[in-house]
């Protein structure tokens, strides 16, 4: 009796992505199957970055299929395919860039910019064509963060370059200011400079924009929610009672302006002691798991207080690139691919499918 296609696929429906709870079929991750004799040859396109994974969900796969008998050999490509996703109705699009992640938190000092930063590098590594725009334009971080201290250039006089570091594109009001000089505006010169910063920059063929929002719920958040087409947001929060109590008021900002929440991301869950390697909860813990029971929402993940974190980022050199392959690295990538994930959930935009309508005259 031969192998048939069916008999793959019913195999294939008992194989679960850890990232998405699915199997490959259901989710429409299989694309081919082929079979010559006992050869199987599978292609599996995945909707969300993770490039480094692919070995483990590959063998996942081969595994499966090697348990049906007239199969002697199989073959599994793995690539993965971002596409655009829905955003608040009547905002006008950004060219070139398929999603936007706001990252947020409800007050300073959370590391926000810190995981702004290494969460773009994250979904970069993991296969993913990110941009990053520093939208705090008060204390702009991504500058110092990246090690870029270069200005963008001009080729019409209108628009600009993105400054390109590590694989991402990224943009800030710090690449068109001195270091020391103080940003005095009132809040339509910071809110019309963030606008700016991100319709006039020439962003290439983006998967993901993180925008790296300033601290709190002021001008700059709402009109964000209001102008620009966010897929989702993340908030950033630390396990103490203080840092909640604002992170809550920034979830409860995008709710109310029917910007999806992807998620929450705890740093300084725990300090990890540079001498001997102790590890405890000094800010508290389990803060961000209630938040997140409390709002239906899911923890990406947790950071630990590291002084490496702070180091590589004072130094230009975020952690996912400063160490590629260590623990922390591998939990921001992580928390990318669950965001990524996340964002496949929401609704699809098909609005570059439906043609523009020209009235001439005859």
């Amino acid at each position: 009796m031969s192998l048939t296609e069916s008999q793959v696929q019913d195999v294939l429906r008992t194989v679960i992505d850890p990232n998405t709870g699915k199997d490959f079929v259901s989710s429409k991750s299989v694309r081919q199957i082929s079979i010559n004799g006992q050869y199987v040859t599978v292609d599996i396109v995945l909707d969300y970055p993770a490039k480094s994974i692919f070995d483990d969900l590959r063998a996942l796969v081969i595994q499966a299929i090697k348990t049906l008998p007239e199969v002697d050999n199989v073959t599994v490509s793995i690539s993965s395919r971002t596409v655009s996703h829905r955003v608040q109705p009547g905002v006008q699009l950004i060219p070139n860039v398929r999603n936007i992640i706001a990252v947020a938190s409800g007050k300073g000092g959370v590391g926000k910019s810190t995981t702004a930063v290494n969460l773009a590098l994250a979904l970069a590594a993991e296969g993913a064509k990110v941009g990053i725009l520093d939208a705090d334009i008060y204390g702009p971080s991504q500058p110092q963060m990246l090690g870029i201290n270069s200005k963008p250039e001009s080729t019409d006089g209108k628009t600009m370059e993105p400054l390109e570091r590590y694989g991402i594109q990224a943009m800030s009001i710090g690449f068109l200011i001195d270091v020391d000089t103080p940003m005095i505006w009132r809040g339509p010169m910071v809110i019309s400079a963030m606008e700016q910063l991100l319709r006039e920059t020439r962003w290439k063929d983006l998967d993901y924009l993180i925008v790296d929002l300033p601290p709190g719920t002021g001008d700059i958040q709402l009109t964000l929610s209001q102008k620009v087409p966010v897929t989702g947001a993340i908030i950033v929060t630390t396990p103490q009672d203080i840092a909640l109590l604002d992170a809550r008021k920034g979830l409860k900002m995008f709710e109310k302006v029917s910007i999806p929440i992807l998620g929450i991301v705890e740093n300084m869950s725990t300090h990890i002691c540079s001498q001997c390697g102790h590890e405890e909860h000094i800010f508290g813990s389990g803060g961000a798991a209630r938040m997140c029971a409390d709002y239906n929402t899911e923890l990406l993940g947790s950071l630990p207080l590291d002084i490496r974190i702070r180091e590589e980022t004072d130094n230009g050199t975020p952690t996912v690139v400063a160490e590629p392959a260590g623990q922390i690295a591998g939990i921001y990538k992580s928390i990318a691919r669950r965001a990524a994930v996340k964002v496949t959930a929401l609704g699809r935009d098909h609005s570059s499918k439906f043609p523009n309508i020209v009235i001439q005259k005859t």
